[in-house]
């Protein structure tokens, strides 16, 4: 397995960490603070391709593959994870139309993307996180169509999407086996933003309620037939783990650095910090803990682009393993640096409020933990 840089991924790396460098990262404290990208920040996201990354060529993107796409949301998320979450999310939202939608479909959510829109995928609801067989939106079949009702819970990009897959249950009475996605503008009669969170981290990314309230959508919006829709659910997050690894990296790597650099600066009893060998030790448990999640993060995406067999139980592994290691790197970042990392004045905490949702959304790493055993084979 070749995980060697190619020119034109270190190419459109480079433009990724101009961007980072310039444009997001010396805005990542501020957002933070208010819970708003600026408009001239989206506007650069969306003029240089940054929230359209998942498009495929064949749709009018680029055509990234996995392992590209890796690399750019660490990138990232070593500026802001918010950032890195908000754009990723996106790509979220088209991968069940992808797999389970018509080419038309595809094409015309495309389009909305390209042409600087965005998109939320809506699974989670207030009883529904990890358990989608809970999920209590309900699509009533009528004329030309169906009738959706129910709210659904901690959607990214929910305050701000101008389209949103939405999953209902057609048929209660079969349990996951009648879920059902939908295409849902988010202008449809019915629609609407409900709460909009204040979380603890990646504030940059919005995250919200949204609320169907007798949203009639016509039969053209379904994606594949009725009852379809817990596997594209289950099939868009086999696919989108590895990218949440991915961030979890970037987040990992940024404690790294600003724990490393405090480290060789800061006097204490007369020497410098990495002089200590106690602070030596922690870095370099951090420096492996994050390369291994890294690597874990490539293969992940090898898999997927491969297509082997055991690519969702990797994928898996790689969001679990990666956002431990974001958790665990940036609380030993802070502690290294002491009183100058617990405040906000800094980065580090904020990497540490980050790091912690990685571990949560797109399954619990519990629920992840059951995926790998029950995926394990034993010869």
């Amino acid at each position: 397995m070749d995980f060697t840089i190619t020119a034109e991924q270190q190419e459109l790396l480079d433009l990724v960490q101009e961007i980072v460098t310039k444009e997001i990262a010396p805005r990542a404290l501020e957002m933070d603070k208010d819970g708003v990208v600026p408009d001239e920040l989206w506007k650069i996201l969306k003029q240089t391709g940054l929230t359209s990354l998942g498009v495929p060529k064949e749709y009018g993107g680029i055509g990234l593959d996995a392992m590209t796409l890796a690399l750019i949301f660490e990138n990232i998320a070593q500026g802001c994870a918010g950032i890195a979450t908000a754009c990723a999310a996106n790509m979220l939202a088209m991968l069940p139309v992808a797999f389970g939608g018509t080419p038309e479909q595809m094409q015309a959510f495309c389009d909305v993307i390209l042409g600087g829109g965005m998109a939320a995928f809506a699974l989670t609801e207030p009883n529904a996180g990890s358990d989608a067989s809970a999920i209590a939106t309900r699509a009533k079949k009528t004329e030309g169509g169906y009738i959706l009702n129910g709210t659904k819970h901690f959607i990214t990009n929910g305050p701000i999407a101008d389209v949103v897959v939405v999953f209902a249950n057609a048929n209660p009475a079969r349990g996951v086996r009648g879920l059902t996605a939908f295409i849902v503008p988010t202008d449809t009669d019915g629609f609407s933003v409900g709460k909009v969170e204040d979380k603890m981290g990646i504030r940059a990314s919005a995250t919200s309620e949204l609320v169907l309230t007798d949203c009639f959508v016509p039969e053209s919006a379904r994606l594949g037939r009725e009852g379809s829709g817990f596997k594209w659910a289950m099939r868009t997050l086999d696919a989108s783990r590895p990218f949440v690894g991915a961030i979890s990296v970037g987040i990992a790597e940024a404690a790294l650095q600003a724990a490393g650099k405090y480290a060789h600066t800061r006097v204490q009893f007369g020497n410098k910090l990495i002089a200590l060998q106690m602070v030596q030790q922690m870095l370099a448990d951090m420096a492996m803990a994050t390369e291994a999640s890294r690597l874990l993060v490539w293969k992940a995406a090898a898999s997927q682009m491969a297509g082997a067999r055991n690519a969702g139980v990797i994928a898996s592994m790689a969001k679990c393993f990666a956002s431990d290691t974001a958790m665990k790197v940036s609380t030993d970042a802070v502690q290294i640096m002491g009183g100058a990392g617990y405040s906000k004045e800094a980065p580090l905490e904020k990497y540490m409020r980050d790091a912690k949702v990685m571990q949560i959304f797109e399954g619990s790493n519990q629920v992840q933990r059951g995926i790998i055993a029950g995926g394990l084979k034993f010869t």
